[in-house]
């Protein structure tokens, strides 16, 4: 079992967590909860673009994609 705080960003590709709470400014957090990410809610890392591109996750029934650094900024339990 992982210990807090744990980053998306450290999830392996095919792994499910739970958002546990965000760091980072409010117009980061704002987009997150825009885009269906929330404390609570059951996220799986899908898969990476090559050369360090975006996160491809699966949230609820949809899937969108995350930069590395608002990965960084998601804290998983």
């Amino acid at each position: 079992m992982r210990e807090l705080p744990v980053t998306l960003f450290e999830l392996k590709d095919g792994e499910i967590a739970t958002v546990h709470s965000f760091k980072g400014d409010m117009e980061l957090q704002s987009r997150l909860v825009e885009m269906g990410i929330l404390p609570g809610i059951s996220i799986r890392r899908i898969k990476t673009a090559p050369m360090n591109g975006p996160i491809e996750l699966k949230v609820r029934d949809y899937h969108v994609s995350l930069r590395q650094n608002d990965a960084r900024n998601i804290l998983i339990k």
